[in-house]
């Protein structure tokens, strides 16, 4: 049994997303000891506070299960030079109500991939400073910014380029010890 289990959050909905594909394709370069988890984000209304006296189900669901997570790896895409509206909304609902966070001391890492050349850095950018503000430790290197071409993925969704299979290894080796450094 995994002593370690990460909550993966990816921040689209779309059926084929390629920050999905990238999700699944980084979760099978994971120890033994690590588990990890796609966290559903899709159903969430949209934040009110209004509503924190009564959360729905969903962000109940979704507070219950970032809170039992020992890190958190957020997939993004990049929309309109920051990260989608969903992802903030998801991170604006387990965060409240005020002092009742579900992120707050939770390491996390962050990815992100996009057909544009900067792949999804203004997203991340975005992402750190709402993350920051949420006291989530958030890993700082390697920065991963993936441009995704026609071949990236093979059809089954796995990651075509050896190099990228060995950058992405490396980048886990050093999310598995940033995890397991805040975990002490």
């Amino acid at each position: 049994m995994s002593q370690y289990q990460i909550a993966v959050i990816v921040g689209s909905l779309r059926r084929d997303s390629i920050n999905r594909k990238l999700a699944n394709a980084l979760i099978k370069l994971g120890p033994a000891d690590f588990s990890f988890k796609l966290l559903e984000i899709g159903d969430l209304p949209l934040y009110n506070q209004d509503d924190d006296d009564n959360q729905a189900q969903s962000v109940v669901r979704l507070k219950s299960e970032v809170k039992a997570a020992s890190g958190l790896i957020f997939v993004t895409p990049e929309y309109n030079r920051s990260m989608p509206g969903v992802l903030k909304n998801a991170l604006d609902n387990a965060s409240r109500p005020y002092g009742t966070s579900a992120w707050t001391g939770k390491p996390a890492g962050i990815l992100g991939a996009s057909i544009g050349q900067i792949g999804t850095a203004l997203a991340q950018q975005h992402l750190r400073n709402t993350l920051a503000y949420l006291d989530v430790p958030t890993m700082g290197q390697p920065e991963v910014f993936i441009q995704v071409k026609e071949g990236f993925f093979d059809a089954a969704g796995d990651i075509t380029s050896p190099d990228t299979v060995k950058f992405l290894q490396g980048w886990m080796e050093r999310y598995v010890q940033w995890v397991k450094r805040h975990a002490e």
